[in-house]
């Protein structure tokens, strides 16, 4: 193995958006290839191509009725996927069986050992729950890959790792009962920013108490403040020993996000991939995946994904 960190891409992926007036608009898979070409890191990585989920494999997560659902609606390009925010454009089906499809690709090549690390751009689609959208976000390929993991492999300890600026929901309440699966959030704080959830008292449910901690951030937050918040989280995680490690990275927690009111820098990202590489070395033969998640402004998406991407680089030769 030349290379340890494998990149998806793919045109394909930019589909997934709702219109050039959505603040989850077509531009964001351009801004993030532009400057990984312009930093050439197609040389120090293995680069793979997207491809679409199957219906099964949404099963693992979803319900029939709700992806079915989906791909009526998506067929006739109308209305809404949720209360107001996930449009059901023409395709959005299709468009959104890349993302999941290519999440789940990009497992593959870790677990059958042709990459450690891997890193795909237009993913982490975490509000999504098992029976509706939510949140910009159709099938929740964060979901999925967990099932997938658990279906194909049978990995059953897994962290799931989110530093979006909103909580990952969609991830959060489906396995919260779940002792199996670690969970750290960091994001604003739900009392100020959508979905409004993820606070310090939820840990979890009935067996699974305590296997869940949320870091919810004030607004105007700094890296700092999230910084001096990580050490306690790597704790969590290192005590429970993962096979597996899934981040979700989003750049909406940098600041000058139009729609989020935090201000970290892309500084943060390569700290907490920097640790969690760490872990996963230590416990899980190496294995990370990051989904690039959440981010409304270009140049947060460009340097912050294409950070992780680099932090991922720098620790293969570690």
């Amino acid at each position: 193995m030349s290379h340890k960190t494998c990149v998806m891409l793919g045109d394909e992926l930019a589909n997934y958006h709702f219109g050039e007036d959505h603040p989850f608009g077509p531009k964001r898979y351009a801004a993030f290839n532009e400057e990984f070409n312009a930093r050439n890191l197609a040389s120090k990585t293995i680069t793979s191509t997207p491809q679409q989920a199957s219906y099964d494999q949404l099963q693992l997560f979803h319900t029939p009725g709700y992806i079915n659902s989906v791909k009526k609606l998506s067929q006739l390009g109308e209305g809404y996927l949720d209360a107001g925010d996930t449009p059901a454009i023409k395709g959005i089906y299709e468009n959104t069986l890349t993302i999941v499809g290519t999440t789940l690709k990009a497992i593959d090549l870790i677990m059958q050992q042709e990459c450690n690390h891997a890193f795909t751009p237009i993913a982490g689609l975490h509000h999504a729950r098992r029976d509706h959208a939510a949140g910009f976000c159709v099938f929740n390929d964060c979901g999925i890959a967990i099932e997938y993991l658990r279906d194909k492999y049978h990995v059953k300890r897994i962290a799931y790792v989110d530093i979006d600026a909103h909580h990952g929901d969609g991830v959060f309440y489906s396995f919260e009962d779940d002792p199996e699966l670690c969970i750290v959030d960091f994001h604003q704080d739900g009392a100020t920013l959508y979905p409004g959830t993820g606070f310090i008292s939820e840990t979890g449910k009935g067996l699974a108490v305590g296997s869940k901690l949320n870091v919810p951030l004030p607004r105007n937050s700094t890296d700092n403040i999230a910084k001096a918040l990580w050490k306690p989280a790597q704790e969590f995680i290192e005590k429970f020993k993962p096979e597996f490690i899934l981040l979700q990275c989003g750049a909406d927690s940098l600041a000058g996000d139009p729609i989020t009111q935090l201000n970290l820098s892309p500084d943060f990202h390569t700290y907490v991939t920097t640790q969690l590489i760490q872990l996963a070395n230590q416990y899980s033969s190496g294995r990370l995946l990051a989904m690039g998640g959440g981010g409304y402004k270009l140049e947060n998406i460009k340097v912050a994904w294409n950070d992780v991407i680099s932090t991922l680089i720098i620790n293969d030769k570690k």
